[in-house]
This record gives C-alpha cells, sequence and structure tokens, in this order.
C-alpha cells in the first residue's frame, strides 16, 4: 500500500531536456566573453552549447547550483562560487519549464486517492516553488524542499524522511519518483519504495537495477499504483 508520493522535479516533473537547456543557454550568453569562452563553460558542466545536449554525468542533471557554481568558477576568475550560485539561481527562477505530462490533473487525481504529495529538489527552494507556483500546482502539494531548506541534498534521505515526518507516513508506504540514480539512491537510504522514470537524461538501462520499477513518464503513475495496491 503507498500511502505517499515524492517527487524529483527536474526531469520528472518537468522534461529536463526541453526545460533546462533553454536556461543553459541563458545562463552561458549572461555569463560569457564571448562565444568561445561560453563553449568552455559549456563543457565545464557537462553541456554542447551547438547541440544542447547534455552528457550523463553533467552536474545540471542532479546536482546542486552550488556544485555547477564550483564546476564555472575556474572559468569565472574575480567571482566566488557564492556569487556564481546566485546568478544560477537567479537564472532558474526565471527559467522556462515544460510539463512531463499535464501537471495538474495526473496530481490531483492522486490526491483524490488519498496520497499525501512531496517535492524534493537538488534546485534550491525559491526557484523550485516559483516553477510551480508558475503551472498552477504549489496548492496540491503537502512539502516542498530544496537542498537549502535544512534537510540536505539528494542522494542523501533528509528531504524524503522530512516529508514522512511532515505527514506522519511510515517511509515504507512512501514511493520516491525520480529520474536519476540520486533520486533513486535517496529514496533507498530512506526505506522507500524507488520509481523511475524517463524524462531525464538517464536510460532504462541505468535506472532499472535500482529502482522497482521504470516508467516512461510520471503519467503512468496511476496505475502502476492501483495495480501494486491490488
Amino acid at each position: 500500500m503507498i500511502d505517499g508520493v515524492i517527487f524529483d522535479k527536474d526531469g520528472t516533473l518537468f522534461d529536463f531536456r526541453r526545460s533546462w537547456g533553454g536556461w543553459a543557454q541563458n545562463l552561458l550568453a549572461q555569463l560569457a566573453r564571448d562565444r568561445a569562452h561560453a563553449r568552455e563553460m559549456a563543457a565545464a558542466i557537462g553541456y554542447d552549447l551547438d547541440s544542447g545536449i547534455f552528457a550523463p554525468d553533467s552536474p545540471v542533471i542532479a546536482a546542486t547550483a552550488q556544485d555547477i557554481a564550483q564546476a564555472l568558477a575556474p572559468h569565472l576568475p574575480g567571482q566566488s562560487v557564492a556569487q556564481i550560485a546566485d546568478q544560477i539561481n537567479a537564472a532558474a527562477a526565471q527559467a522556462q519549464m515544460v510539463p512531463a505530462v499535464p501537471l495538474r490533473p495526473l496530481l490531483e487525481s492522486l490526491r483524490a486517492t488519498g496520497l499525501r504529495i512531496g517535492l524534493a529538489t537538488n534546485d534550491t527552494e525559491t526557484p523550485a516553488r516559483a516553477h510551480l507556483a508558475a503551472h498552477d500546482l504549489t496548492d496540491l502539494f503537502d512539502f516542498i524542499a530544496g537542498y537549502d531548506s535544512g534537510h540536505g541534498a539528494k542522494p542523501g534521505p533528509g528531504m524524503c524522511l522530512a516529508f514522512a515526518r511532515a505527514t506522519g507516513l511510515d517511509p515504507a508506504r512512501i514511493a520516491m519518483v525520480g529520474d536519476s540514480l540520486h533520486d533513486l539512491h535517496a529514496g533507498h537510504a530512506a526505506g522507500m519504495l524507488r520509481i523511475a522514470v524517463l524524462t531525464g537524461i538517464a536510460t532504462q538501462a541505468d535506472l532499472a537495477p535500482h529502482a522497482d520499477v521504470v516508467l516512461p513518464d510520471i503519467g503512468a503513475l496511476p496505475a502502476w499504483i492501483a495495480s501494486h495496491a491490488a
């Protein structure tokens, strides 16, 4: 039986490539002296400026703004990691997120069955809330946390366990839903079910050994939860 679902954001609620490619282009244009400098920084964060493709090990996929800033810092002398992270977060708050599926109907259908819903993202909390608000979703979440919310970052279990505490649910009856190994490892460490989706960069072969199930996207979640309950 599943009583709650905690979602990752990028690559799970929102399609990763279509959402974060535009962010990367805009951020690098703001930071770079010229096109060559932009390509240099793009390579540092695992992004191909010309093709718009993220490398599987790009820190943008599952790491924090601080991690991305540290990767860029050697290419931005005179700026601290904190200053670069501030610019990353400001650009992230303005990023145009593309839903992986129609989100409000899906989340309303999950809530209608009595499920509690949370968000655990390695984005900072302020941009995360901005992205949910832009799609009229905030009221559907019982819990929202970013890596700066005081519970630590994934793959640590802190955000997942904080959701369990906030809702009074048994972690064993909560599903962590995400598109990356960070998400699945966080769910495992918290003692939760692990549901992987393929709307990020990782492949089924990457995710399947670490997940209880791999779904094409979160649109398949209600049917899977119903079959799991049965």
